[in-house]
């Protein structure tokens, strides 16, 4: 494959340019061969690189895949939004934007007043112990629940045990590609987390949709409501808006196009 591909750089769940989730969004006319895909995404070095190649089908508009600079992930909710997000400005008149996944099924994106929201599947925990992994988070939970696809939650007494933690990277890279979801209920918001992937590429992600998926029926259960506010307390930090329907999650926020360009294959 040779040629250029449209590149846009986008900030996802994110209240300001240069804050939220870094993503690349690649619109491709067909799909090359999947070390062509990682290439790609270790180049670009964000968390998540969305690719989309047009659907002929009826039950969605695009098909979506999404690469870490490591690995191929099951889903990537930031990257979907900032998809979405490059599409429906593409496109004024239209309100929502379906994606095809081979994991994830079919997700949509829709236009708000202000912002965008993604219905993504709701992803169930349930209790669980994992000591080892509780040694390197750098502080001992109230609660551990986890999901089979690699989802585990970290309950903490409060947003400061939060925000101070020191994990062991190399230690929770070395237990495989599991989103390590700590948090706690929140000051500003009602709900804060940090999330760390280092087995898939990254050490700590910035805004993470997919581990909001697992958290907003977690914290649905607690708060007692289907709808809540969450920050993710990164570098960089994000801000969702979490609503539980049924069997899906919806998450609400704002992207930033930071840059438009086209992404050189093959040329000098």
């Amino acid at each position: 494959m040779t040629g250029s591909i449209p590149y846009w750089h986008v900030d996802a769940f994110a209240d300001r340019p240069f804050s939220g989730n870094q993503a690349a969004v690649m619109l491709l006319d067909r799909w090359p061969h999947d070390e062509l895909l990682q290439a790609i995404a270790e180049e670009n070095n964000f968390a998540e690189t969305a690719f989309l190649v047009a659907d002929a089908g009826d039950a969605a508009d695009w098909e979506l895949r999404w690469f870490t600079p490591a690995c191929e992930v099951r889903l990537c909710g930031h990257a979907t939004l900032a998809a979405g997000h490059v599409l429906l400005q593409s496109d004024r008149e239209a309100s929502e934007v379906r994606f095809r996944t081979g994991r994830a099924g079919v997700l949509d994106v829709r236009r708000l007043a202000q912002g965008y929201e993604l219905k993504l599947p709701a992803i169930a925990t349930q209790p669980a112990s994992w000591p080892e992994a509780e040694k390197l988070l750098g502080a001992t939970p109230l609660e551990c629940w986890s999901n089979p696809d690699g989802y585990t939650i970290f309950l903490f007494e409060d947003e400061a045990a939060v925000r101070g933690l020191r994990p062991d990277l190399p230690g929770l890279a070395a237990l495989g590609e599991h989103q390590f979801i700590c948090t706690a209920e929140g000051s500003e918001s009602d709900v804060v987390s940090r999330v760390f992937v280092p087995g898939a590429g990254v050490p700590e992600d910035s805004v993470t949709g997919s581990a909001h998926a697992a958290l907003t029926p977690f914290w649905a259960a607690r708060l007692g409501r289907m709808a809540f506010s969450a920050c993710q307390a990164s570098a960089r930090g994000g801000r969702l808006a979490c609503r539980l329907e049924g069997d899906g999650v919806w998450l609400g926020g704002q992207c930033f196009t930071v840059m438009e360009a086209r992404f050189r294959l093959g040329e000098g």
